[in-house]
């Protein structure tokens, strides 16, 4: 007998599928579409007061990661914002992937045997499927669900288009340029590519924004330097902060970030290791995203991940932040 949940994401399956009987692929790169111009005023405001709930990959603790099952129930167990983590295909692409590779998401293996590239990492040689050696029909063929569960057999990797056709007018979205510098040197523009896509889904308007209000983020602050060179203040940008990047969490970091972000979004660990960089970043005007909520690694202390997210909000100052678990966001 299938449990609540199952029968939700069984409907949500079914939902999906049909939705995307009306849904066309995305304009492949190379066609020639006028780049928008920056408009200063578009980004929608967001309130401070009101921390909100970001779908880390979807709902990714019931669903496989960045399907459209997954955001689909994002949206149903009231995601403020769903996240897209973004890579390229062979053909410009934008799909939604947080892996540079295939394989661990898919069965491409399987599908593709031969088509491996041989990466060097800590002195072995590993086969690894990168997603810009493949076309989008070809990823179309590829099953991104039963590494999750045999329930979700068949499910497909989303392009960004999909994506937005799905969330589109019921919530945020919140994508990612991935490894933005691995496609720039494979002669991709992902920030270009990313921008144009919006823009074709009058997602570049203040109108647009209002329905579906955008961030975008990046652990690369290039990418979001070059981001805002291109649309202005048109959407707001997240700078990600990772170990080895404490530096952009300091003074002199987080008045770089202010000149072309509107926030941060740092480790959870670099928050709690010293607290006052929370402190900093909301002192500089700057909105404050930690990642990543599981309700199945809670710290030692935390009764549920509601109370865990509460103290996020409370004690670091954090105005939003990205859970696996959406459905157990606290709301005030």
């Amino acid at each position: 007998m299938l449990t609540d949940l199952g029968r939700r994401l069984r409907f949500l399956l079914v939902v999906v599928a049909l939705g995307l009987v009306a849904c066309g692929e995305p304009q492949p790169r190379g066609i020639p579409v006028e780049t928008p111009q920056p408009a200063a005023t578009t980004a929608v405001a967001v309130d401070p007061v009101s921390p909100v709930n970001i779908a880390h990959r979807g709902a990714s603790a019931y669903a496989p990661e960045h399907t459209l099952v997954a955001y689909a129930l994002a949206i149903e167990m009231g995601a403020d914002y769903v996240e897209q983590d973004l890579q390229l295909t062979r053909d410009g692409v934008l799909v939604c992937l947080h892996d540079t590779t295939l394989n661990r998401t898919t069965n491409v293996e399987e599908v593709f045997p031969d088509r491996a590239t041989e990466v060097k990492t800590g002195g072995e040689t590993r086969p690894v499927w990168r997603v810009s050696d493949f076309t989008l029909e070809e990823i179309k063929t590829l099953d991104a669900g039963s590494w999750f569960s045999e329930e979700f057999a068949g499910a497909r990797v989303p392009t960004f288009q999909e994506a937005i056709d799905l969330v589109k007018g019921t919530a945020g979205m919140y994508p990612e340029t991935k490894a933005p510098e691995e496609y720039e040197a494979l002669g991709f523009t992902m920030e270009e590519e990313l921008v144009r896509v919006f823009a074709a889904n009058g997602l570049d308007t203040h109108a647009g924004q209002a329905a579906t209000p955008i961030y975008v983020q990046s652990f690369s602050p290039e990418s979001l330097k070059r981001l805002h060179a291109i649309a202005g203040d048109t959407y707001r940008l997240i700078q990600l902060v990772g170990g080895g990047q404490e530096a952009l969490l300091g003074g002199e970091g987080l008045a770089d970030v202010a000149s072309y972000a509107t926030g941060v979004g740092p480790a959870i660990a670099l928050l709690v290791e010293d607290p006052s960089r929370g402190h900093a970043a909301r002192a500089h005007g700057l909105e404050m995203h930690p990642y990543t909520v599981r309700a199945t690694r809670l710290p030692a202390g935390y009764a549920d991940a509601g109370a865990y997210m509460r103290y996020l909000f409370d004690d670091l100052r954090a105005t939003g932040v990205f859970t696996d678990n959406p459905d157990l966001f606290p709301r005030r």
